[in-house]
Formats: C-alpha cells, structure tokens, sequence
C-alpha cells in the first residue's frame, strides 16, 4: 500500500482516481510515498528516506526545495498548462482593468451610496476621472510564451491587439500553438520598446529576478502598462512605484500583492486569483494524480521539475537509477548489473542539469541489485519496480 499525503485540499476528481486497494490518501508526512501540494510552504520540511515524489498541483514550485529534493532522490513535479485557461482569462482581465481603471472606478461608485436622486448627476460629474483607452489596436508584449503566454497572445489577437511575444527557450508545441499574427521577437528590448502592454509569464529564478526594474523600464514606451501574472519576484517594485509616479508606467496589475504595492496609485493587486477556478483546480489534481501514479508504478517521469521526463516498457524487471549527471555513472552502473550475471533488455538515460535518470529492462536475477548500485559514487537513489 502506497501513502499519499496532501499538504492541501486536492481536488477529489484527482485523489478519487487512485486505486484505493493500492493507495491510501492521508494528512501525514511520516510515512508518505508522495506528497501532493499546493501553496503549502515545504521549504523548511525535512523528507524521509522514503519518500519518493512530490506532486505540485500547479505549475511554480517555489514553496518546494526543488535542488535538496533532487539530491535525496525525490522526484518533484508540476501540472504545467493544467491552469492556463483560468489564467489567460484573468490576464484579459487584467488588460481591461490597467486601461479602463474599472476597479478604482467600482471603489469610488460605493462612495455614492446614500446619496439618492443626487447619484445619476454624481456618477454623470465624476466618471471622466476613470477613462482611458481601448486596447483594440493597441500592442501587447509578452515576455515568456508557456502555456499561458500562448492562450494569452491568442486572445489578444482576437481582440483585435498587435501581440509580438519574446521567449528565449521557446518549444516546437508553443510555436505551433500561436496564432500566425504573433510576431516572435529575438531579443527582449523589442518587446520593451514598442509595446503598450505588457504581460509577463516567465518563470522565476536568478537569472530572471527583477527582470522588470529601472534600467528596463527606462527603455519602455511613456505609458506602458505592465501586467503580472507569473510571479512578484520578476518586478522590483521600488523602481516600478518610482515609474507610476512619474507617469512612465501608467499602471501596474499584479496577482502577487506585497505591502509595498498595495494601496499604490496605479497599482491594482488582486489576492492570487489567477488559478482559482475549480476547472483550473480539478485539471491539476488530475494531472498531478497520473504523473504520481506513472512514477510510482512504472518508474516514468512526465512533467517533473528537477529529473529529466523519461520513460520505458520492460519485459522484464525496470531498475530506475536517479544519479548525477558526471561522466562513467553509466558505465560502473552497467559493470555492476552485468557482474551479476542480468541481462540488459533495454537502457533508457536522460539528464537535466545536474542530474540524471536511467531506466534499466533487466532480465535476470536482481537479488541485492538495489544496495550495490547505491554504493555507486554519484548514484542518489535505486528502485526496482
């Protein structure tokens, strides 16, 4: 009997499709072959040998210490694209809210109330404070195209906008998912220096912390409005409240509220809503669910954060060796399986980064194969399933 613990409330469309004569879902780290998460903070969590993957269910792992778990062993994934459509369409609305001032305008109509037969002539004398441009026409720069800049830049699209995207890592499905009127550009200045909007959706790490701060803004549009939907850690908000003031960025709509924003002129902070839909909500939980099934029963990897995606059929028995990504793993780790007098059927290795997967189809007997492959320098983990 497998353990499957949930740090947070999933979905039970995604816990429900686990075999429950293989699985059992409980609330307790001790013991748990999984972990399913969502916001819950693991990064001062200490993880039992035991313990085999943990399950996102979304797409940032920044509440997970994504490296520590690659070095004890532990697989760790996400649901990418499982939320998208719910953020997408906040993003939409988010354009709306940077151009219109909707919801300083809703703010200051509930001031209104109690004012009677004097209201229509109040709203008539006040809405000019509120107006702002259409974004037909206008041009919207996005900054990371996944899953989400994709459906994003779609959409725009097809409210009429100019949309140019910038992503330096841009994968075949994304390509091919984009409307043919986005324009890809190769560097990010393009997007900077000639966009009205825009909306960022890169994922957060050094080398894109504070992406958008005073150098980079300096060279946007007067105007520009900025939108972000991906992480508050991209934006250095210091210079960006500078930019409102001085009216270079117009407004700033964010899903990742921090003290220094909130309240802010120009600056709209919504509470995380992006992907709190219950489709959004039940698509990573369904995900996340036969990800850890996959890994767990058959040893593949789909979608994980900090292991390469692998995965194989056997005729016989599959050993799957997560191990460091350095030269002659590969070969002590065949020495050791053929000494043994077991045959390799077939051999699956894929790395990523620092880190390695290999997947072996042995036949033969593979009594013991387990602790001497483990007492290979570099060799993290061993399962043999």
């Amino acid at each position: 009997m497998y353990n499957i613990c949930t740090l947070n409330k999933i979905a039970a469309c995604g816990t429900d499709i686990f075999d429950k004569t293989k699985y059992a879902i409980t609330d307790n780290v001790s013991g748990a072959d999984a972990i399913m998460v969502r916001s819950a903070d693991m990064l001062s969590m200490t993880f039992e040998p035991g313990l085999l993957a943990i399950a996102r269910a979304g797409a940032g792992t920044n509440n997970i210490p994504v490296k520590d778990c690659a070095e004890q062993g532990i697989c760790v994934f996400n649901t990418p694209g499982a939320n998208a459509n719910a953020v997408k369409e906040l993003v939409i609305c988010g354009l709306m809210m940077t151009s219109r001032k909707v919801a300083e305008a809703i703010d200051w109509a509930k001031t209104l109330k109690g004012k009677g037969s004097e209201v229509g002539k109040l709203v008539e004398k006040g809405k000019g404070q509120f107006g702002g441009p259409e974004i037909m026409g206008k041009t919207l720069g996005i900054v990371g195209l996944g899953a989400i800049g994709v459906l994003v830049a779609n959409a725009a699209v097809s409210l009429g906008m100019k949309v140019i995207g910038y992503d330096p890592f841009l994968s075949v499905k994304s390509a091919l998912g984009l409307k043919p009127q986005v324009a890809v550009v190769a560097d990010a200045k393009e997007i900077y220096s000639n966009a009205d909007y825009i909306s960022l959706h890169l994922p957060f790490n050094p080398q894109t912390k504070e992406s958008i701060n005073a150098d980079t803004i300096a060279t946007m549009k007067d105007g520009v409005r900025i939108l972000n939907f991906a992480r508050a850690e991209l934006v250095n908000t210091g210079d960006l409240i500078k930019a409102l003031e001085s009216g270079k960025v117009s407004a700033y709509v964010v899903d990742f509220p921090s003290d220094d924003v909130i309240g802010v002129p120009g600056v709209t902070a919504i509470p995380h809503l992006g992907a709190s839909t219950p489709e959004s909500e039940d698509n990573c939980a369904i995900m996340a669910t036969y990800e850890l099934i996959d890994y767990i029963e058959n040893g593949n990897i789909t979608n994980s954060v900090n292991l390469p995606d692998a995965s194989m059929a056997a005729v016989g028995t599959k050993v799957c060796i997560i191990h460091r990504n350095v030269p002659d793993v590969i070969s002590k780790i065949t020495g050791v399986i053929g000494a043994q007098g077991v045959n390799i059927e077939n051999l699956v290795n894929k790395s990523k980064k620092d880190y390695a997967y290999t997947m072996i189809d042995a036949i033969g007997s593979i009594d013991g194969i387990a602790e001497k492959l483990e007492a290979i320098e570099n060799v993290i983990k061993v399962r043999v399933i």
